[in-house]
């Protein structure tokens, strides 16, 4: 009820055309959370203790349980879409980033799951969010049936830092972070498809700026595991990209190389590279160059056949400005 509620309120604001901000609008709470791990995660570095912290744009950093939160659709088409914040590895985008994308893509019928997942700068090992985004896929596969989403329709949107990691999922799903845990690890943990928005995606030079490259350079061959660039195959899925040429943080070369080394292997793939429209704007404030990344995301989503062909509902040709993100970019947040 509280999730119709919320697309009532913002189809709304969409007939009546107000600029509602997406910070404005409470999220409504996740139908299911799932732990990603029963016990104590793997990997090396300190266990988190305390409370999670919250920041005023809703960014959350001190993940004391790594999980997901899955949202229900009302009139789900059996695609999922795990969803990963940025925040350079420092912390996660939830508040301007992932609730918006969630309820966007709920919206249009896909079963969105928010990743929330352990970042190096509380102390964990580089590895550790890249073992949490591997997890996350293959328990979304073993939930499938739960759920009521297609274990062959399942897959990642990240946003900056969350580019990263949601580019090396969809990367080297062949390599195991961490050791199985259960009957869900034999799942694959492959996206079906990936969308990358202002991604960092490689940390070699020039490219290795920014705080993501920092919080995961403790690891002494993150530039060879964690530049996705470098780990493209035949196999990867099928890639959307989009970032603003004038990206102060990420800079544009990271999408440019990305598509450079998927047409290499034959990935379909698409880039969009907007004039400007700067980092951080998630959704994209309306009248903004960067906001129709949404409307390109779904035709892409549908030519592929993970987006139902005709889709009637209401946000089809558009979105609610009840379920835009702010553009305004948080400080050094890739």
């Amino acid at each position: 009820m509280k999730l119709l509620c919320a697309w009532a309120f913002a189809l709304a604001g969409l007939l009546m055309g107000q600029a509602v901000s997406a910070q404005q609008a409470p999220a409504a709470p996740p139908a299911q959370t799932i732990a990603l791990w029963s016990g104590t995660p793997p990997g090396d570095g300190k266990a988190t203790h305390g409370h999670e912290r919250v920041g005023r744009n809703g960014e959350v950093s001190n993940v004391v349980q790594p999980r997901l939160e899955i949202y229900r659709p009302a009139r789900p088409n059996g695609t999922a879409v795990l969803i990963v914040g940025g925040g350079g590895y420092y912390h996660i985008g939830i508040g301007h980033e992932s609730w918006p994308a969630a309820q966007w893509l709920a919206a249009l019928g896909v079963t969105p799951a928010i990743l929330y997942y352990r970042l190096p700068a509380d102390g964990w090992a580089p590895v550790a969010p890249f073992q949490d985004a591997q997890r996350a896929m293959r328990l979304l596969r073993a939930h499938a049936h739960e759920l009521g989403i297609d274990p062959q329709r399942i897959g990642v949107l990240g946003f900056s830092a969350g580019g990263n990691l949601a580019g090396i999922t969809a990367t080297r799903f062949a390599d195991s972070f961490y050791p199985a845990q259960d009957g869900a690890d034999q799942q694959s943990s492959r996206p079906d498809f990936a969308g990358l928005i202002y991604p960092v995606i490689s940390l070699q030079p020039p490219f290795d700026t920014t705080r993501s490259s920092r919080e995961l350079s403790a690891q002494p061959d993150a530039v060879q595991a964690y530049s996705v660039e470098l780990h493209v195959s035949h196999a990867t899925p099928p890639t959307f990209l989009a970032q603003a040429a004038d990206d102060p943080i990420a800079n544009i070369g990271n999408s440019l190389v990305m598509f450079d080394a998927l047409h290499k292997q034959s990935v379909p793939a698409e880039l969009h590279v907007f004039e400007r429209g700067g980092h951080g704007w998630g959704l994209g404030n309306p009248g903004t160059l960067v906001a129709s990344w949404p409307l390109l995301f779904a035709t892409w989503a549908r030519s592929h056949g993970f987006l139902p062909a005709a889709d009637a509902s209401p946000f089809a040709n558009g979105l609610a400005p009840a379920q835009r993100a702010r553009s305004d970019a948080l400080p050094d947040g890739d």
